[in-house]
Formats: C-alpha cells, structure tokens, sequence
C-alpha cells in the first residue's frame, strides 16, 4: 500500500541563508508567513512528522494543534550536516574555498566538504527513516516538515536524476510538494 507524502520546507531562518544543515537557527516571522501560506486551506493529512530541528518543528507544533495530530520527531530527517561549511554563505566560500564548493554543486556524492556527512551517508539515513515512515502510514496521508536537502534528494529520486544533478531541484523556503511512497519506496511525483 502506498504512502502519500507531502514534503513541505521550513521557511526563512534568523541567521539567513547559506549551508544551515544542524545549526537549529529559529525561522523569521517572514519564515512563519512562508510556511503558513504553503499549507493554507489545505487539510486531510492524517499524520504530521518533522525534523526536531526548531525551524522546522516550532512550525510543526503549532500546525499539529491546529489540526489535531499527534507530532512524531524523526532525527533522521534532519538536514545534511555541512562540517567546516556550516553557518557560511556561499558567497563567503567562493572567496576561500571556490573550487571544493564548484566541486560540491556539480555533484555532492563525488565531492564531501571538510567534515561533513557524505552524501551516501545522508541519503542512507534519509531513506532509512523514509521506509519507517511507510511502514508506519502506508495508505495515509503523511506530513512532512523538513530540510531543503531532505527533499531535494527526495524529489530526485523520484525524478530519477542522475546524482550530478541532485543540486537541480529547486526546494525554496515554504516549498510543498508531493510524493506517492510505495511499499518498495519507489517514489513518484502527485
């Protein structure tokens, strides 16, 4: 039985842009109007999950009481962690690091910035907490508040694009989209 998943993206953070990963930066009441207009008039989710990160799950909070749902936290949701790149721009790395950050944007699976989780790794865990979720609510209506990077490698997989292209998806702040999860995590688009 299948899984219908909406991935909905936390919205602007107070410390701004650049390579967050698992700083817990709160969001910015522009980042509540984002992921408040992304779920407006939208309802039928039978179950609410989000990273604990607080740029997700404050928001999380509140939309569970709003519809009367339990919240689950998965950890393994959480946003891939950058190492020496986290709380930097990459404007501010392509003053000191332009060739690794190159290297990162054609493709995450080659290039692991210093001390960072390797993709593989990142993906592994994503797609680890993705087959609990779809044991846990096959044939449910799931709710997914989480990270740009869970849901691009999502999205991609579901696209089937190769790993190079991983960084083509576009996820911005209060980003909603859809995915049917099937038993053998096949994923495709809604």
């Amino acid at each position: 039985m299948s899984l219908r998943l909406d991935l909905l993206r936390h919205g602007e953070t107070e410390r701004g842009g650049g390579f967050r990963g698992s700083l817990d930066d709160a969001l910015t009441a522009s980042g509540w109007a984002q992921m408040r207009a992304a779920v407006a008039g939208r309802s039928g989710w039978q179950a609410l999950v989000s990273s604990p990160l607080q740029r997700c799950a404050r928001f999380a909070e509140e939309l569970a009481e709003q519809h009367g749902l339990a919240l689950e936290l998965e950890p393994d949701l959480q946003e891939l962690h950058f190492g020496e790149w986290e709380g930097r721009s990459a404007a501010e790395l392509m003053d000191t690091a332009e060739r690794e950050l190159g290297l990162f944007w054609h493709n995450p699976y080659a290039f692991t910035p210093p001390g960072a989780e390797p993709l593989v790794e990142f993906e592994a865990r994503v797609l680890a907490a993705l087959a609990r979720l779809q044991q846990r609510h096959a044939g449910r209506h799931v709710l997914l508040v989480t990270h740009g990077g869970v849901i691009n490698l999502l999205v991609a997989r579901a696209r089937q694009l190769p790993p190079e292209q991983l960084m083509q998806v576009a996820a911005p702040h209060g980003g909603l989209f859809s995915l049917q999860v099937d038993a053998d995590l096949q994923l495709r688009e809604c």
